[in-house]
């Protein structure tokens, strides 16, 4: 393939995959993805291979599974000696810059003990250039929000969160109380206006990452976008009667529900609210990504530009009684991509329905620029979709993720569910009918989507699945097997030296 001038990789953070209008949404309205998709490629049964934000972003950006490159929480230092897609294309000349953030800890070994990014786990990807550094600390945000004159809390972390006075919708508002700031002045705003800046002046072929945080929490829109949507006319919610009984399906599930953070309110309108605004922060970011666009038209830069839209997780949204992602519901891990690549117009348009994961965003972009693969990466290139080729035979039939729920400053789960430290993980391989979670020390669960497709209904100890559950778990035994970390696998060492030969992992 030959290589575009340009790339642009956007994220969005916490998008569920069917929430964009161009898959049938009731609700959602997203014009600009819709059209997105109508000009490349929109896959629909694309997952994130970990959840939260910095496990998920280091599969993304690594293109390893959460059982190669370790970085299991918010926290949990990235191994230096793993490349990435920035390293490699810095490598290949370009710049890669970064507009946003993308979670990644950094490896305390090869700094300084007094480094500052030893203090958060929200540090850059190594090999990117920091334009702009949003995160819990928005400096360049707030700093630009004084300098014009707008109130800031003093803890800028709060700023995301800054609401007017007056109650909200569950407390007799007629719309959700919407952000004490214009649109034009919010996060999403000033972090895309930076980005457009930034391709209005490139002289150069770029590679940029804009990494959005909305609609992430906290829930909260400006206006007119947190009165977009009526709270009582969005879904309902796929849970059962209570939370009670929803717990009783596992004991992650009884304790996860135990947690007032990841618990959905009881009071439906809040809840209902907190959806509506949800929908509202996408509506939003869809509009900022509409203003990219346009800047890369009105530069010349569309038809060299290759695009690449996804997220990094999904969102419970009261589902199965929860708020946040965690755990091994599809709502967590299904997430959007579209993937426009203007050298292939034959297949803008299309609809990929065969599994996809964020793993296979590095080597597709690597590809894309006609840049090899590292040997470290668990994904594929989606080079084949993209050029309107049919799935190769040996494309994979599930999809996979991994969850480590383990806290090294809070035992509480261990001590909940007698675990050690390193039990305090599950995997997940997901297929169209059936789907099997096996966890490190707790019991099983087996679900059939095609009888449950909300998983209500665990089947592991159901005589009938029994042949099925077994054959899952094989499938997931023999999977971790044939991905086991292979950096230095294929080399063997000779009278004549060192000997190479790589392979592919299927």
């Amino acid at each position: 393939m030959k290589r575009p001038f340009d790339v642009l990789f956007i994220t969005a953070d916490q998008w569920r995959a069917e929430c964009l209008s161009a898959l049938g949404h009731p609700s959602v309205r997203t014009p600009h993805l819709d059209a997105l998709a109508q000009g490349g490629v929109l896959f629909r049964n694309h997952f994130a291979n970990a959840v939260p934000c910095g496990p998920s972003r280091a599969s993304l950006h690594t293109g390893m599974y959460l059982q190669n490159h370790r970085s299991g929480t918010n926290g949990t230092p990235l191994d230096a000696r793993h490349t990435n897609w920035a390293k490699e294309v810095g490598r290949a000349g370009y710049d890669p810059v970064l507009f946003g953030y993308t979670d990644t800890s950094i490896d305390p070994r090869g700094v300084e003990a007094d480094d500052p990014w030893l203090r958060t786990y929200e540090g850059p990807l190594p090999g990117i250039r920091v334009a702009v550094m949003m995160g819990e600390k928005p400096h360049p945000w707030t700093d630009w929000l004084k300098a014009r004159g707008f109130a800031v809390p003093e803890d800028i972390r709060y700023a995301y969160s800054m609401r007017g006075p007056g109650p909200d919708y569950e407390d007799g508002a007629a719309v959700p109380k919407p952000l004490a700031l214009p649109v034009e002045a919010d996060d999403t705003s000033f972090l895309v206006d930076r980005c457009i800046d930034y391709i209005r002046a490139a002289k150069e072929p770029f590679v940029a990452h804009l990494s959005i945080l909305r609609p992430h929490p906290p829930f909260i829109a400006p206006e007119p976008y947190n009165a977009m949507y009526d709270p009582l006319g969005v879904p309902g919610f796929a849970r059962r009667a209570t939370p009670e009984d929803e717990a009783s399906q596992h004991p992650w599930l009884a304790h996860q529900l135990s947690r007032r953070l990841f618990r959905a309110p009881a009071d439906e309108k809040k809840l209902r609210r907190l959806k509506a605004v949800y929908y509202g922060l996408m509506s939003e970011v869809d509009t900022a990504i509409g203003r990219v666009i346009a800047a890369l038209k009105e530069t010349g830069r569309w038809e060299t530009t290759l695009i690449v839209f996804t997220s990094d997780h999904g969102e419970q949204m009261g589902d199965h009684w929860l708020l946040g992602k965690c755990g091994y519901f599809d709502e967590s891990y299904r997430v959007p991509l579209i993937v426009r690549d203007p050298r292939q117009p034959q297949v803008h348009g299309s609809v990929v329905d065969d599994f996809t994961e964020n793993v296979d965003i590095m080597p597709t972009m690597l590809d894309a620029l006609g840049l090899d693969m590292p040997v470290q990466c668990d994904g594929r290139s989606l080079a084949p979709f993209l050029e309107g080729k049919s799935a190769p035979g040996n494309w994979r039939q599930e999809a996979h993720w991994e969850y480590d729920f383990r806290n090294p400053a809070d035992d509480a789960v261990e001590k909940r569910l007698d675990l050690t430290l390193h039990q305090c993980t599950l995997n997940v391989v997901r297929g169209r009918r059936y789907k099997y979670v096996h966890f490190t020390k707790l019991p099983p669960l087996f679900f059939d989507l095609e009888r449950d497709r909300h998983e209500f209904e665990d089947r592991a100890r159901d005589p009938a699945y029994l042949p099925l559950v077994l054959e899952h778990a094989q499938k997931l035994l023999s999977w971790r097997m044939n991905h086991d970390e292979q950096t230095l696998t294929h080399i063997a060492l000779r009278d004549e030296g060192p000997v190479h030969r790589a392979a592919p992992r299927v």
